[in-house]
């Protein structure tokens, strides 16, 4: 077990590259199951999630050549499908909720796959009901073998179909398009997610020969092909990474430049961080956060208390939710932080509240911040991180407050952020990573 000793209240000061996006990772490199060609993908972000994925594609039998650290060659063009059956796959498979995102392309191209019990962080209840509903539609048969801890899924004839979504997941949609590109005949997907990334991946499929239009839109109508060829893609920059530095400039009091940052894919993520007060000045594709004292919570226009809640998108992403909790703590003024996705993502507020912050959690879902504009500093704490993304928030919180903190449990952060610790050394953090 690893963790960080963080002595915090230094500004920081430079420029920083965000890694490539994670969650589009992990969708386009399932998407190589689905041909036997070559496909190239760049930008890959250095992170645990994303290797342990292209491990176990290896040991599937998918060749990867890695001409760069970021770049990698991938073809799967003689997949052992009797690997599926074995106990590492379904070890190592288990450990990563994004493995559950093979099963899609297993199912087009191979007729078969098998989803393991979910892995990843435990913020709450991951239902696969989207993936296995829209699966069954397309004409897979399941049957869940409690022995192994698996579902195994069939389909010997896909075809096409028109489906409505009973929720526009992410995972769900992107597992669907891939079941999808080479079913018989056309189906349609209403309500489907429309995040930039499982954009790229449409992009992406149809740079390979499939046929996907609406691409951007909650619904997508695909038309079935024979077969795919290679293709070369580049991963966008991680909006959550863009998201978490423009906190850790606000907090921190720092001066910094976010290079590269997928500007045009940001969404709401701008208006948000903008709401809390904070200044963000733009230049093509950088995002520089100028050094801020104060920055004051804006409320509604009647006068009432500002709330900030997740959405699907075009709605605020869920995963930044945290980092705006932990940046309000320090703002003037109050705001209430509505996580409705899910239902364990909060708890890591207790340790907030043991740094001095004023924290009210109405229940699992709901937390509201008052702000202490500054007047009094968060102190360093022992704490441990419970999942990524609240572990990142308390690192941001670390850095602001005064004194030393131990951040446990630093692996959860570096399931998602890449070298985290080195990157932000060089904006003259104090951080120091400590093999226990």
């Amino acid at each position: 077990m690893h963790s960080f000793e963080v002595i915090g209240g230094k500004r920081l000061k430079g420029e920083i590259i965000p890694q490539g996006a994670k969650n589009e990772a992990l969708q386009v490199i399932s998407a190589v199951l689905l041909t036997p060609e070559k496909i190239t993908i760049t930008n890959i972000p250095d992170i645990i999630d994303v290797n342990l994925l292209i491990e176990l594609l290896g040991e599937m039998g998918v060749r990867t050549e890695r001409p760069g650290p970021h770049t990698c060659i991938f073809q799967a063009d003689d997949v052992n499908i009797d690997y599926l059956h074995s106990e590492s796959y379904r070890r190592k498979s288990g450990r990563l909720r994004g493995s559950v995102l093979l099963a899609g392309p297993l199912l087009s191209r191979f007729r078969k796959a098998f989803i393991p019990r979910p892995g990843g962080d435990k913020i709450g209840r991951r239902r696969l009901d989207t993936h296995i509903i829209g699966f069954e539609k397309l004409g897979a048969s399941f049957d869940y073998h409690p022995e192994d801890g698996f579902i195994h899924l069939e389909a010997p004839n896909l075809r096409g179909t028109n489906m409505l979504l009973d929720e526009p997941s992410v995972t769900g949609t992107a597992n669907i398009i891939m079941a999808a590109v080479m079913a018989r005949g056309n189906t349609s997907i209403y309500n489907a997610a429309c995040e930039p990334y499982v954009q790229q991946l449409c992009k992406m499929l149809n740079r390979m020969g499939a046929k996907i239009n609406g691409i951007g839109s909650n619904l997508l109508t695909i038309e079935g092909v024979d077969y795919l060829g290679g293709t070369t893609h580049r991963i966008l920059p991680d909006m959550i990474e863009v998201g978490s530095f423009i906190g850790l400039a606000a907090m921190t009091r720092s001066d910094i430049i976010i290079k590269n940052a997928g500007v045009e894919e940001l969404g709401q993520i701008p208006d948000k961080f903008r709401q809390l007060g904070i200044t963000l000045q733009f230049d093509a594709d950088d995002i520089h956060i100028p050094e801020q004292e104060l920055y004051e919570i804006k409320t509604f226009m009647d006068g009432s208390v500002l709330t900030i809640y997740d959405h699907p998108w075009p709605g605020f992403t869920p995963d930044l939710l945290s980092i705006l909790l932990v940046v309000a703590t320090q703002a003037k003024g109050s705001v209430l932080i509505h996580q409705k996705m899910f239902e364990s993502r909060l708890f890591f507020v207790d340790k907030l509240i043991d740094m001095g912050a004023q924290i009210i959690l109405c229940d699992p879902h709901r937390a509201a911040v008052i702000g202490l504009g500054r007047e009094q500093a968060l102190r360093g704490i022992t704490m441990s991180s419970p999942d990524i993304r609240a572990g990142v928030s308390l690192l941001i919180a670390a850095l602001s407050a005064e004194g030393r903190s131990v951040i446990q449990n630093i692996e959860q952060i570096d399931r998602g952020y890449q070298y985290i610790d080195t990157r932000l050394q060089k904006l003259g953090a104090q951080i120091h990573r400590i093999i226990n």
